[in-house]
């Protein structure tokens, strides 16, 4: 019975190899052989899932610690810029990136234009001269001068002026919207002149009048000299030629007898005018930002601009309660002659301010001077009513 024990133990053990079965010979012997297993699978499976619990917290705590160091990195270089821009995003109260007023030792603001000249048109005091007797080329501010010589004859201002190829410039080979063979009337054309500074408008004014372009230029030329300015050179009406020279004095007196043409005043200032050119309406915009900013009160204004006289800008403007004529010239940037308008108005405020009672800004510490128009005393009849006509 003993050996017969022994072969039936051999065959279940043969055949549990063979059909990988757990046979045990005593009751509880597979249970524990599989517990045992599943411990063991129990066992790798938390060591295998511990190990990525811990690497993730390895991961997670240098990703918290970069969040709550993270900031944005600035540069030393940026960091030295920072202040500038800072300065160049002041606006002032007429919508121009002006920066700060400065002024010089005299207590005089410092204008980046070329030459300036600031006077009061009623009591002639000089407020702000900055080489206001250099000659320099003056641009398209010559079409003061052409409007002056054009209201001045008096010629009938509806008459029809048609824009000729003898209008085209070839000078310096400038753009205009006024298409050739486009008509309008001489005060139109007069307008878009002064206005919106129309090159080709200009040139048809004097190609139209009754003696010829050289005449017009000839009477350009006389009314300066009868004006008193012996400063000032014209060769054409336009003002694209660099020989139309002049100083910011003798400007200021063109603005002074302008300024007393209601024509010319009303059309200088306009905001905009539309004409008809070809098939197409075309809309015009006056060149100067300052006639649309509600803070100022400008009733004459001229722009100009060619690379050899830089740009320009002549103004009778209302200022703290007096009529202040503003001359420009030769200013790099293109707001740079607005902002030096600006600047010797928030300057003259903070005079104001300093002192009390009205009319406290006096005659400038910088010049001492009494501008005398014309070279004559304050009320010559030649500054107050229109020259006889010139032809």
């Amino acid at each position: 019975m003993l050996v017969l024990a022994k072969r039936f133990q051999a065959i279940v053990v043969g055949l549990s190899l063979i059909f990988g079965a757990s046979i045990a010979l005593l009751p509880g012997q597979a249970i524990a052989k599989s517990e045992s297993r599943v411990q063991v699978s129990s066992s790798s499976a938390r060591s295998a899932v511990k190990p990525k619990a811990q690497a993730k917290g390895r991961e997670a705590k240098p990703s918290q610690k970069r969040k709550v160091v993270k900031r944005k990195y600035t540069s030393p270089k940026a960091s030295a810029k920072a202040p500038k821009r800072k300065v160049a995003a002041r606006r002032g109260s007429s919508g121009i990136d002006d920066g700060r007023l400065k002024l010089d030792a005299k207590g005089m603001p410092i204008l980046k234009s070329s030459a300036a000249f600031v006077v009061d048109a009623d009591t002639h005091e000089v407020l702000v001269n900055k080489n206001d007797s250099d000659v320099l080329p003056i641009a398209s501010l010559t079409k003061l001068m052409t409007a002056l010589v054009i209201n001045d004859a008096q010629l009938p201002m509806d008459e029809i002026i048609q824009i000729q190829n003898d209008d085209v410039d070839r000078l310096k080979g400038s753009s205009s919207r006024l298409a050739v063979g486009t008509r309008l009337t001489r005060a139109e054309a007069l307008q878009l002149a002064l206005m919106s500074s129309e090159n080709r408008a200009a040139h048809a004014l004097g190609r139209t009048w009754p003696l010829g372009m050289g005449d017009f230029v000839h009477q350009m030329n006389l009314k300066a000299k009868l004006l008193g300015m012996t400063d000032s050179q014209f060769v054409e009406p336009t003002g694209l030629s660099s020989s139309n020279r002049s100083s910011a004095r003798d400007l200021a007196t063109l603005v002074h007898v302008a300024s007393d043409r209601p024509m010319i005043r009303e059309l200088s200032v306009a905001d905009g005018y539309s004409v008809r050119s070809g098939r197409r309406q075309v809309d015009f915009r006056n060149t100067n930002y300052l006639v649309r900013q509600s803070n100022w009160d400008i009733t004459l204004q001229k722009t100009g601009y060619i690379s050899e006289a830089g740009r320009c800008l002549v103004m009778d403007a209302n200022v703290l309660g007096r009529r202040l004529i503003m001359v420009f010239l030769d200013s790099s940037g293109k707001l740079t002659r607005y902002a030096d308008a600006q600047r010797v108005k928030d300057w003259l405020a903070q005079r104001s301010e300093s002192r009390s009672g009205p009319g406290s800004v006096q005659v400038s510490h910088q010049t001492g001077r009494v501008w005398r128009p014309n070279g004559s005393a304050p009320g010559n009849p030649l500054l107050l009513k229109s020259l006889a006509p010139s032809i």
